[in-house]
């Protein structure tokens, strides 16, 4: 079902959790709720299932609006982060409380007991108790225990925190593949980037309350809308300038900013893989001296620094790096191949002028 939220506050005592927040859940969709601790992405959550009330603001689903109705009334499943399962009860009958709840007849609620403990790859284990699983299966049986009733909706909150990385992977590729099957609305917290990137169709991120961006994931991170989006999505290198003649001067680097002011100060950010090094001082214009190699497994990490004392971050996959002979303290040449120049806390994306666009674009090396 399709969930939309309007103009959605929420205040304890004096401080406001979330502020005016609107955004849609489209039928089917998994979208991902994603920030730093106290952002309110939680909190959204929450006030979504009806576990707390809004301030101010109108959650409807499937066009319904719902703010009166009880979390029952509702028809959506919650999954929280750390299980809350019932520690007294075999999976079995965790699986079925809510079932209960409802008053399904016996012989229904176990079929459908038995049809999720086969989704859920727990064949086998409803005689056992929480303590007898490992993390993953114990998170599976709270999703299987929020699906059971057949929710119109399920709402996850951090449901990988609990359980360590590798388990976390295979999670998230199990979830991936259930929602394909499935294909329930659902929302997902979590302040995991690389999460948020991997399982979400879409994500919405949030800070101190609010919503900074919402959009797919290559969209958030390829084109952030905002300084806080680009230091929280990935890495980001950013530097500050003053514009002279519609350029970004940052030491010896330019960045164009057409129908800028002279004097202003701006952000511009590029990735590292956008920061090309190369061993040659001749390759490129720009100088630097290379001050550390990180091994990432799959890549390396260059940081440089500049004549102007600017530390920049490069990334390059390992065949590329073989190609070089790189060594720490080295001089190297280097060129930022793509920029976007970032808008400040509290204000809106600088447009071009004859673009209308958020300003950002190629470099020449």
């Amino acid at each position: 079902m399709k969930i939309e939220v309007r103009g959605l506050t929420k205040k304890f005592g004096s401080g406001t959790a979330v502020g005016n927040v609107s955004f849609v859940v489209q039928e089917g969709e998994l979208l991902g709720l994603l920030g730093p601790s106290g952002s309110g992405k939680t909190t959204v959550l929450r006030l979504i299932a009806g576990l707390e009330i809004p301030t101010s603001g109108d959650i409807f689903i499937d066009g319904k609006r719902v703010n009166d109705l009880t979390v029952q009334e509702r028809n959506i499943g919650f999954v929280f982060q750390h299980y809350a399962l019932f520690k007294h009860l075999p999976v079995f009958d965790n699986i079925a409380f809510g079932l209960k709840i409802k008053k399904w007849s016996a012989r229904d609620s176990a079929h459908r007991v038995q049809e999720l403990l086969a989704l859920m790859s727990l064949e086998g284990l409803g005689g056992r108790y929480p303590h007898q699983l490992s993390g993953g299966q114990r998170q599976r049986v709270a999703i299987a225990r929020a699906l059971a009733p057949r929710p119109a909706v399920l709402l996850m909150d951090e449901p990988f925190g609990a359980v360590d990385a590798k388990v976390r992977q295979e999670l998230r590729e199990w979830l991936i593949r259930l929602h394909t099957d499935l294909n329930v609305t659902s929302l997902f917290v979590t302040h995991d980037q690389e999460e948020a990137m991997e399982v979400s169709g879409r994500i919405i991120v949030f800070s101190k309350g609010k919503l900074e961006q919402a959009g797919s994931p290559a969209d958030v991170y390829e084109e952030p809308a905002t300084e806080f989006v680009a230091r929280f999505i990935g890495s980001m290198n950013i530097v500050e300038g003053i514009v002279q003649r519609e350029q970004v001067q940052v030491g010896s680097l330019e960045f164009p900013a057409p129908g800028c002011p002279d004097g202003q100060k701006l952000q511009v950010g590029f990735r590292p893989y956008y920061l090309k090094v190369a061993e040659d001082p001749a390759r490129y214009r720009q100088q630097a001296k290379l001050r550390h190699i990180y091994f990432l497994g799959v890549a390396y990490r260059l940081e440089i620094e500049t004549a102007d004392g600017l530390i920049l971050r490069s990334r390059m996959n390992k065949e590329e790096f073989r190609r070089w002979r790189f060594t720490v303290g080295q001089a190297v040449s280097f060129a930022i191949t793509h920029f976007r120049i970032l808008p400040q806390e509290g204000m809106a994306p600088l447009q071009g002028t004859e673009t209308g666009k958020p300003i950002t674009g190629p470099l020449t090396p």
